[in-house]
């Protein structure tokens, strides 16, 4: 499976219209070289996107016109895609293109991270397997 991919340099604002336009619970994260290096999960770039008030009071919240939803991406400012990565980032697993679903299936299970990079020889990626990816060759 073919997806695109963000490296640490490029504008938050940037990563998120491409989170937005994929159906992924994250972006993967790769060196100037296309080596997978971690995963940029969904959440957290909703965790810097959205206002702090927004977070700390549901009711408030609650209360922001709709039409106002341009507040959403308002916290995220000048950030860079390193700027929204946790302190201690997950690495992303990796397996080679000949890897068995079962395979696959156990590794994200350990890693706990609902992506899995496919990697060459020289550990660039060439595609990525989603849980929901997984789940459906494993259930059809």
């Amino acid at each position: 499976m073919s997806m695109s991919t963000v490296v640490e340099t490029m504008p938050a604002r940037e990563a998120a219209r491409v989170l937005a336009a994929q159906d992924l619970p994250g972006l993967i994260v790769v060196d100037a070289k296309g080596r997978p290096l971690t995963v940029l999960a969904g959440t957290q770039v909703l965790r810097m996107a959205l206002p702090s008030y927004c977070q700390d009071d549901p009711a408030l919240a609650r209360v922001i016109d709709e039409a106002a939803a341009d507040v959403i991406l308002s916290g995220i400012g000048e950030r860079t895609v390193a700027d929204l990565l946790p302190k201690n980032r997950p690495e992303l697993p990796a397996v080679s293109a000949d890897a068995t679903l079962l395979e696959v299936a156990s590794l994200m299970a350990r890693s706990g991270v609902p992506l899995v990079a496919v990697v060459d020889k020289e550990r660039v990626m060439t595609g990525a397997i989603t849980l929901d990816g997984l789940l459906d060759r494993v259930l059809l």
